[in-house]
């Protein structure tokens, strides 16, 4: 895989340095270009999640094009490192002496378990393939809703054999995109 690049915004053209290792699998340019095409202008002022963040790549975009403010969450060191690496690189982690971003250590599930000191406009997640933790991951967020606004787009990256139908309470899937071999759907509440 090429080196990872922001596509827009004000960081536009960045080379990003990749988690060390295999453990992370970042989005090609293509599908990441197409999901920000998807969210269009809905991504100024917003504020994100990034959950399993990997190399940060998605939260960075999302920066680089107007987010408000990015959390990401990662349970591998390495990555939580290169996720720091590329903020620093890019030159988004701070905006006229407002923090822009905040990296947390730590498991996606526990985060989300918490009592949430925010609502986010964008979660994405994108775990470790063909472990079930997106599904695990939705069903998290669907029982603990204090995280979303009512217009709050949960995204989820997973690989087309992964999919399949989950039974939700709160959330409903609204579209769902495949690009080569990762598959983006798209869920917000009822």
């Amino acid at each position: 895989m090429g080196k990872i690049r922001i596509i827009a915004g004000k960081a536009r053209g960045i080379r990003l340095h990749s988690v060390p290792g295999d453990s992370t699998r970042p989005i090609t340019d293509r599908t990441k270009e197409a999901l920000f095409n998807i969210i269009g202008t809905d991504i100024f002022d917003s504020d994100f999640l990034d959950l399993f963040a990997g190399t940060g790549s998605v939260g960075i975009e999302a920066l680089s094009r107007g987010a408000n403010f990015v959390r990401f969450i990662d349970k591998n060191r390495r990555a939580v490192e290169t996720i720091k690496k590329n903020l620093q690189v890019s030159k988004l982690l701070s905006d006229r002496g407002r923090k822009n971003a905040e990296i947390m250590h730590m498991d996606a599930f526990v985060h989300l378990s918490k009592m949430p000191d925010r609502k986010f406009d964008f979660i994405y997640v994108a775990p470790p393939q063909y472990k079930g933790l997106w599904e695990k991951t939705l069903h998290e967020i669907d029982n603990r809703t204090e995280w979303l606004y009512a217009e709050t787009w949960i995204i989820v990256q997973i690989h087309p054999v992964e999919l399949s139908d989950i039974n939700l309470k709160n959330l409903t899937i609204f579209d769902s995109r495949k690009y080569g071999s990762t598959q983006l759907l798209f869920y917000k509440q009822n």
